[in-house]
């Protein structure tokens, strides 16, 4: 896979986690990043065997190469029991940098496993944000195949894609005994995925897949460790309205969820199309507030009587709020939402993303085209709307 340089930044000393879903480069990143350090990947059964057989080998293995300053251990998740070991060779020695990559952060919570006692502070990647990629990027591509590195820089991406899903199956849910019934998180992936860019209705979710709340709640949860979702909450701050109370609900990638998302011909292309768009706006947000690491928070708002805006963000930089619309042209009632946010909010920078090609000014809402607007959006820079 060719390595394309990203945003993401460790830290400039230290020890620390590196979480991502699979196949969002990280082992690519270290290889490319830290070229000398020492490897484990635990992917390999025997890699995987031997050192959990005898999780002091770690140690032993560093001594060999005294010169060596950095480690990566890939998939940390997959053997806990090193972490001890991990924690003892930080405290010897001060001139050792571990990064630890891990896609799932369940069986380390579920071994109770205190994330080395705050010696190793915790980052994120995250699927490509549109300006690494740069003039390669495309709306339309990464609505069908997503920007999930594995999956962007294979030959075949639709192949890949299809089975990305049921390698998190196999993987990490089947194989590390994560639920009892295979069959029935089956099901509520496939009911979840309804909910994408949707206030998640947790009752509604437990009728269609059959099973009850509690445990769609729990499965709920395992997608959020398997770094497969996020809930964005409500806007709430100085609210002058009730507001709806479930948060919404993305999947990480949308061409992952369109490939979740049974299709048929009840369903309607545009309402699967315009969940999508939103969901990569949301990714892009997300991905930018990880780098940038400046206490933003992504939000959405929500009125009970429905009034909306897509995503709001809130943090240093002010108060941002942004309608996406999959369509090519700016009807007066898209703004609506967005005009509502802005009475209760004056203070608030409203945008209004889009399919066309036009940067256009309605009131006080900037309309700019989602492929502009997404390639504008670097950590290093505040958001403006326009490239």
């Amino acid at each position: 896979m060719e390595f394309i340089p990203r945003f993401f930044r460790p830290p400039e000393r230290g020890s620390f986690f590196l979480f991502g879903p699979r196949g969002t480069g990280k082992l690519l990143w270290a290889q490319t990043t830290l070229p000398t350090a020492l490897r484990l990947d635990l992917l390999d059964p025997e890699t995987a065997r031997s050192y959990g057989a005898r999780p002091e080998r770690l140690a032993e293995l560093v001594a060999a190469h005294p010169d060596v300053r950095q480690i990566v251990i890939d998939e940390i998740q997959k053997l806990p029991e090193l972490l001890p070991v991990v924690h003892r060779l930080i405290e010897q020695r001060r001139d050792l940098q571990f990064v630890l990559t891990a896609s799932s952060a369940r069986k380390l919570k579920r071994a109770g496993v205190d994330l080395l006692g705050g010696r190793a502070v915790e980052r994120t990647l995250h699927p490509y944000m549109a300006a690494e990629l740069g003039r390669r990027f495309r709306v339309e591509t990464a609505l069908q195949h997503g920007l999930v590195p594995l999956v962007y820089g294979s030959p075949d991406p639709a192949d890949v894609l299809r089975g990305y899903a049921a390698l998190y199956l196999r993987e990490e849910v089947q194989l590390e005994g994560l639920v009892r019934n295979v069959g029935a998180f089956s099901r509520f992936l496939e009911a979840v995925s309804f909910s994408h860019a949707a206030p998640l209705n947790v009752a509604a979710v437990s009728r269609e897949c059959e099973v009850e709340r509690k445990t769609v709640e729990g499965y709920v949860e395992i997608l959020e460790d398997l770094l497969l979702a996020f809930r964005v909450p409500v806007f709430s701050r100085r609210a002058r309205r009730a507001l709806a109370a479930h948060p919404k609900l993305y999947l990480f990638d949308a061409a992952v969820f369109r490939t979740l998302r049974p299709s048929g011909p009840l369903d309607r292309p545009q309402e699967i199309e315009g969940a999508a768009l939103e969901g990569l706006v949301a990714q892009h947000l997300r991905a930018w507030i990880a780098y940038r690491r400046d206490q933003h928070q992504l939000y959405f708002w929500r009125t009970r009587a429905g009034v909306e805006a897509d995503l709001v963000l809130y943090g240093a930089t002010g108060l941002w709020a942004v309608e996406v619309k999959n369509a090519g042209r700016v009807r007066p009632e898209d703004v609506r939402g967005l005009e509502a946010f802005a009475a209760d909010y004056p203070q608030a920078r409203c945008l209004l993303v889009y399919r066309g090609r036009e940067t256009l000014k309605r009131g006080k809402v900037l309309c700019a085209p989602v492929e502009k607007f997404l390639g504008s959006l670097r950590p290093q820079e505040e958001i403006s709307g326009t490239a």
